[in-house]
Order: structure tokens, then sequence, then C-alpha cells
């Protein structure tokens, strides 16, 4: 029972903090906590949920909550919809948060709710704000609850619930994601904060025009709390000026907030994001786009070599033999960067980027591995052909080792009639080359290779011997065919 009082009495404060009434209380809380929105017709954003018929609008309007899980970047509004919520609910509403809490709180919420005394309707609505940050137990502590609906759980977090939830949280709730705010729904809170002579800035002799005002939504990136804070830093650190009033131009924005946010973790899913972003945009050999999320990667503070590794991996699955030197020089700016560290590893990182990018592509080499993978998982593939074993030990010939190997470069060309793969998959194709590139080369050399190889071995079917003319008269066809695109050829 007291444990229940005190956290009505902790509430209290939070009211009053909220809806501050004397001007002792009214500077106590940050503006951006005064700006919380009340109601629905108070938020701004998430138009996508929230309009007028939406599934999370007709949910909160009706206080017919189920569990929900509010995913998005932090001043996207997640707290402000919890708080909405509380306000709306007839039901008993708690508030936690997963860093300074533990199992023994959700315990305390969940006795509360099954005492009808304490909660007489027997349903309690729960905010667990950075719920991503409560472990597996903890989680689960909340399962039993949530499934017989005693507890409607609102999780709040800023990272993606399905990597950072208990997926039998998530099978019990609905996902809603939310966006950063758009320009335009900053420049709304702003003009509100401006206007509320209560619970904003509206009862101060206030000057700001519309330029500073955009620049402050600019710089905020879609987040709704960065850009209020930096509003009242502006304001509460500028002098009344000649006129008796307070100046906001976009020098002193520029001094109250320095740099645009980036809205970037490491560790989180803006990490796999950019990344995923960035090996795209080379795939997709748009240079512009690699470099823009090659350039986020480094501004969010990315280890070089985990960006270096993801070109080297690009070069060599999206390009592969289109441009075979491009790996190389995916490998040399990783190792110019290793060496000189950052800023200046910037440099070759960004040629490296920008090489795989421009270059042909082809994902030939990529297929091939991955086929062959794959048969050995489900085919019988056979053994190692016993002409092309090693006989490293006398006597091993005479059990068949290595005997009847023909050695490629006694024959024209280094082309012999041998075969190569097991008789079990003997005509199975693994590699095959595009017309991408330094491949098209590639693709003309390999249909001589199979010409040649096929007229040896039908001529030693027939006992006829090889003459090495006939290399010079195959040679005059192969050289006409690469003739017509060698120009093309050398320039790729």
């Amino acid at each position: 029972m007291n444990t229940h009082n005190e956290t009505t009495g902790k509430n209290r404060e939070l009211d009053n903090l909220l809806n501050p009434t004397s001007g002792a209380t009214r500077w106590e809380a940050p503006l951006a906590f005064r700006m919380m929105p009340l109601t629905m017709d108070d938020f701004v954003g998430q138009s996508h949920i929230l309009d007028e018929g939406k599934l999370l609008w007709r949910m909160i309007t009706a206080d017919r909550l189920s569990s929900i899980l509010l995913f998005g970047p932090p001043g996207s509004g997640k707290t402000s919809l919890a708080r909405i919520i509380a306000n709306t609910t007839k039901s008993n509403f708690e508030r936690l948060n997963a860093v300074t809490s533990g199992v023994a709180d959700i315990k305390r919420v969940i006795s509360d709710t099954e005492n009808p005394l304490l909660t007489p309707g027997g349903r309690t609505v729960l905010f667990i704000d950075e719920i991503h940050r409560f472990n597996k137990s903890q989680q689960d502590a909340l399962l039993p609850s949530v499934e017989s609906g005693r507890l409607i759980l609102i999780g709040a977090t800023t990272e993606n619930p399905f990597f950072q939830v208990n997926k039998a949280l998530i099978s019990r709730s609905t996902v809603f994601q939310l966006y950063p705010l758009t320009k335009d729904d900053v420049k709304e809170v702003l003009r509100r904060a401006l206007a509320d002579d209560k619970r904003g800035l509206g009862g101060l002799d206030l000057v700001i025009d519309d330029e500073s005002i955009d620049l402050i939504a600019e710089l905020a990136g879609g987040d709704a709390r960065v850009a209020l804070n930096a509003l009242e830093l502006a304001v509460m650190t500028t002098s009344p000026g000649c006129s008796g009033s307070i100046e906001i131009d976009t020098a002193v924005v520029m001094d109250s907030m320095q740099k645009k946010i980036a809205r970037y973790d490491r560790a989180g899913e803006e990490h796999y994001d950019n990344i995923s972003a960035m090996i795209k945009s080379m795939r997709g050999s748009d240079p512009d786009a690699a470099v823009f999320y090659f350039a986020r990667a480094l501004r969010a503070g990315e280890d070089i070599h985990f960006i270096a590794r993801r070109i080297a991996i690009c070069a060599a699955e999206d390009v592969g033999m289109a441009n075979p030197q491009v790996l190389s020089i995916a490998l040399d700016a990783w190792q110019a960067a290793s060496m000189i560290g950052l800023p200046e590893a910037r440099i070759p990182l960004a040629q490296a980027v920008i090489a795989v990018a421009t270059s042909p592509k082809s994902n030939a080499s990529y297929l091939a591995i991955d086929k062959a993978l794959r048969d050995l998982e489900s085919r019988d593939t056979g053994d190692v052909p016993f002409h092309l074993r090693n006989a490293p030990i006398k006597g091993m010939e005479e059990l068949g080792y290595a005997k009847g190997y023909e050695y490629s470069h006694d024959y024209p060309d280094a082309i012999s009639s041998q075969t190569y793969l097991p008789d079990e998959i003997a005509d199975t194709v693994y590699y095959t080359p595009t017309d991408h590139g330094y491949e098209k080369k590639i693709s003309q050399w390999m249909a001589f290779v199979d010409k040649r190889r096929k007229t040896m071995r039908a001529k030693m079917e027939l006992n006829l011997p090889f003459i090495s003319n006939e290399k010079e008269d195959e040679n005059n066809e192969i050289d006409q065919d690469q003739q017509k695109n060698d120009d093309t050829t050398s320039k790729t």
C-alpha cells in the first residue's frame, strides 16, 4: 500500500510539471517536457498511424487498447503518445523506465493490478520506456500478465523490436513504427511553443523570424526534442536588445545548435541500413549515392576496417571478373587507410567506393561458388578423378593415381583434351561469364577453349594427330572475333 501511494505521489509530481500553475514551477522542466502533447489534437506528425480512422487512432480514442510496441528515432513522439494514452484511458496507468527498473518493479505493478482494492478495473496500462534495455528474463516476467490481458503493455524503443524484443512479446503486441518528423512538423511544434503562454514561450517578449525557425527545423533532423531544446537555449541565453525584446536570428541559432543532428547509431539498425544502402549504391553503379552513404558512415564514427571489408566484398561479389583489377584497388585502399588513419583514410576509401561503383558489374563468380556449394550439399558429386590425383610416393601410379594426366603446357595454347570434373557431374557448368567489361573477353576465350578441346577429343577418338597449323587457323578465328571489341574492352 505504501509503495502504491509513493507511486501515486510521483505521478502527481509528474502531472504538476506537465501542467504548471505557478511561475515558480514553470521553469522547473525543460521546454520540450512542458510542451508534450496532452491530447490527440495536440500531437504533431505520424499521420500514417494517427490520422483519423487509422488503427492506433481508433485504439486510443475508443480506449480499446491492446499491447503495442512503438519504435522510432528519438524525438518522434513515442513518450508523448504514452502520455496521451495515460490522459485518455480509464484503466490504471503505470510507467517504468527499463534503464532504472527491474523484475521487482514489474512484479509490483502486476501485484497492484491483481489487487482489487488498488486496481478495481483489474487492468493496468504499463508504459515501459527503452524496453530494449530489458534483458530476456525481465521481458519474460511480463509474458503471463500480457498474455492474460491484465497488463496492456506499451513498449517504446529506438531500436528495431524485431531484433531487441522477445519474439513471444512481439507476437502478443502490435508493432507501430514512428518516423522522424518532417521539417514542416518540426516547424509546427516550434510555432506552438512560441505561441503557448502557459507551457511555452508565449509570455516572453520574443522576436524570431521565419528563417531562424526554418534553420532550427533543418538542423534538428526530425527530432522535436532537439528543436525545442535548441529554441529554449537560444531564448534563455540571449539578452533583450535595446527594444526590450529577445531577438533570435540565424547566428544565435547556429551558436545554439552547431551541427545538424545525424540519425545514426553504430550499434543499432541505422548501422546496418546505412552500410546496406552504400553497398546497393555501389552495386547499382551510382557513385554519388555510394559516396554519400560512405560519408554518412564516416561522420557517425564507423570503423574504417568495417567499411573497407564491405567495399572489398562488393568488389568481388558484384564487380568480379567484369573488372578484376577493382578488387586489388579495394584491398590497396584498405591497406592505405589502415596505414595512414583518419582523417586522410577517407581519401583512398572514397577512391575504392567510386571504383567499385563505376566498374562494369558481374556476379558470375559469386553465383559459381554458391552453385558448387549447393551441389556438394545436395548431389552425388563423386570423387576426384584418378588422373587428377597426386602421386607423391612411388607405387601410387600403379594404383591409378595421376595415370593418364595430360600436362596442359605440352599442348597448343596450353589446352589439352583432359576432363576435370568427376564423371557424376561431368557436364555441369558453374561459371557462366557475362558480356560485361573484361568478362566479354573471358567469354570469347572460354568459347575458344571449348571448341579446341572438343576438336582434340574428336581427333583422339579417330587416332588423328593434332597439327599445330590448326592452332593458328583457330587463333585467327578468335582474333577476328575479338578485333571488333578491342577498343571498347581496352577502355573498360
